[in-house]
């Protein structure tokens, strides 16, 4: 009877000790999660400072009439967990170029541009330009604010079924140079 009772204390401590360790690694890995979903983060890498960073800046995602500023998260993390996790997962592939020094200079940068381009594009193409709708939903958009030519193509896009990175490459990034 008493070697019962231990093992059931001893169960007992085992599962209390592993809910515990569990919340602390579950707590440890969002809060690195977060920490890597960060603008600073996001830019601490020089490839990043003298590329990406410095055209964003002039762009209307950083300075704009409402002062709302979109950083670098808001437009290439999904917010919904899941999505969050896999898109860092796929970020584990930058760092692997950080490190390994494929885009570790302006000439190695631009001559991946287009790649790295293409492959932001098809992920906001094949999601609907999700994290642009965060912010942008055509029901929040007043049409009679546009321009007539904005108007008519938004509409002509909704129409087709076109998505924001159909019509809106470069917003916040120079477009890549494309050989002919």
């Amino acid at each position: 009877m008493r070697g019962l009772k231990a093992i059931r204390w001893g169960t007992v401590g085992l599962l209390l000790a592993g809910g515990l360790l569990g919340v602390l690694a579950w707590g440890g890995f969002n809060t690195a999660m977060e920490a890597s979903n960060k603008m600073e983060f996001c830019i601490s890498c020089h490839e990043m400072q003298s590329t990406v960073y410095v055209e964003y800046q002039k762009s209307p995602h950083y300075t704009n009439a409402s002062g709302v500023r979109a950083s670098c998260p808001d437009c290439h993390v999904p917010k919904e967990w899941g999505p969050k996790l896999l898109r860092k997962v796929q970020a584990t592939n930058e760092l692997f170029h950080h490190f390994r020094g494929t885009i570790d200079t302006a000439e190695k940068f631009e001559e991946k541009r287009a790649e790295m381009a293409e492959h932001v594009w098809a992920g906001m193409k094949a999601n609907d330009s999700h994290e642009c709708r965060n912010c942008h939903s055509w029901e929040a958009m007043d049409p009679h604010k546009q321009t007539a030519r904005a108007r008519e193509k938004m509409e002509e896009g909704r129409k087709k079924g076109e998505t924001c990175i159909d019509c809106h490459k470069g917003i916040a990034h120079s477009l890549p140079k494309i050989d002919d």
